[in-house]
């Protein structure tokens, strides 16, 4: 299965993680947050993992003097909506309601979590009933 332009790999993926919970950050720092005893040809593919995400808009970079400094341009929550219609798209034809029963009776929801459930399915009755 070929993966989609805007996907991530689970390299991606690390990337966008530290910057989603740290914050901006250059090359160097992604580096030593996510190989810390690595070198250069870590700093390397941190550098060409960025790129990548940048490629796919992901990922902004501002100069700050003579370095670049990165940062999340999609948030977790964008890129579990796209992932989502994608799986929903490639195994359900398209439809989402496999996926919530799945996810909904595979795993076990707290009191907040179902309530936060029906809030949203009954915000979502009253769209398509208007």
């Amino acid at each position: 299965m070929a993966r989609r332009p805007r996907d991530v790999t689970d390299a991606e993926l690390d990337v966008l993680r530290s910057l989603w919970g740290d914050g901006p950050a250059t090359i160097r720092t992604l580096a030593d947050s996510l190989y810390p005893s690595g070198g250069t040809s870590e700093y390397a593919t941190v550098q060409k993992l960025l790129e990548r995400l940048e490629g796919k808009g992901h990922v902004t970079r501002r100069a700050e003097g003579r370095q670049n400094v990165f940062s999340a341009a999609v948030q977790r929550e964008e890129l579990v909506a796209l992932r989502l219609r994608d799986t929903a798209d490639e195994l359900c034809d398209g439809s989402l309601t496999p996926l919530i029963t799945q996810l909904v009776s595979a795993g076990s929801l707290s009191r907040a979590e179902l309530r936060e459930l029906r809030r949203l399915v009954d915000r979502a009755s009253k769209r398509t009933t208007s």
